[in-house]
């Protein structure tokens, strides 16, 4: 039997929109638990599932707690913007999210040591080994390179109906580079939702025309660099590195089943069964 395609959920980030995205705070009965995370997750996944998954494999990724670890080795001021701390309610959803997620039969993962991005990463390339479609649900733009696969695409459902789905194609039309190009791209221009600088005075427009013709970094003249940011090329060296996702973290074997998800219960059956009302 054909294996189905896949879903790859990016679990912290459907939390953090269950937990903020919801017009009003949803709590028990008695009015003494906030339990907004853990059924606007259900609700959200269910929708998603409904709308765009209907026959894939659904696979949810967390990051770890020390997965970011390696990355602010390479560089102290990596995801340093992120030092408040979450309200407590949201990182205390995770235990009844994981518990939910058992209880309604989609299979997930918190690895030890890695960032979610990294795991996604791997589990894309092991799916498409098999033949398999991958759809990767995020708003998170680091997942633009992995659509240098044609059988990989982004799927943000925050966005607008026809726009919810980015492919490869789509990277080129709006960036003017490659998703194989995107570490490159970031790296000159920077992420500020992982406090990436990028090198200062390059801009989209400026990173589009260097990388032209499928360049990557070290490809680029010598002479179409300012002397500021040959100055700072190490450091878009290094960034590059950083933002490039890993495919070969090691997993424990036979993470997915290439078996569709059964239909996914509505959030309010989840918290029924979980005793959360």
């Amino acid at each position: 039997m054909t294996p189905s395609p896949l879903l790859l959920v990016d679990g912290h980030h459907l939390l953090y929109r269950a937990w903020y995205g919801f017009a009003a705070r949803i709590f028990d009965r008695d009015k003494q638990h906030d339990r907004t995370g853990v059924f606007g997750f259900a609700a959200l996944l269910r929708k998603a599932q409904l709308q765009h998954a209907a026959g894939h494999e659904m696979f949810v990724v967390f990051d770890s707690e020390d997965g970011a670890q390696g990355r602010v080795e390479q560089d102290d001021a990596y995801k340093a913007n992120r030092a408040v701390e979450p309200d407590p309610g949201l990182m205390g959803s995770l235990v009844h999210i994981k518990a939910a997620l058992d209880g309604s039969g989609v299979r997930w993962i918190e690895q030890d040591g890695c960032e979610g991005d990294d795991v996604i990463a791997t589990l894309t390339t092991l799916a498409r080994r098999q033949g398999r479609p991958v759809d990767v649900m995020s708003g998170d733009k680091d997942f633009l390179q992995l659509l240098a696969d044609p059988e990989v695409r982004l799927l943000n459902t925050m966005l607008a109906e026809q726009r919810r789905y980015s492919t490869g194609a789509d990277v080129i039309d709006r960036f003017g580079v490659t998703a194989a190009q995107w570490p490159d791209y970031r790296a000159l221009t920077g992420d500020p939702a992982d406090n990436i600088a990028g090198v200062r005075g390059i801009g989209a427009k400026t990173a589009t025309r260097l990388l032209r013709d499928t360049r990557s970094l070290e490809q680029i003249p010598a002479d179409e660099l300012r002397p500021a940011w040959a100055g700072q090329w190490q450091d878009a060296l290094r960034w590059r590195e950083m933002i490039r996702l890993d495919h070969k973290v090691e997993l424990p074997d036979e993470l997915l089943t290439g078996t569709p998800t059964e239909p996914l219960p509505r959030a309010a059956i989840v918290l029924e069964r979980l005793d959360l009302w």
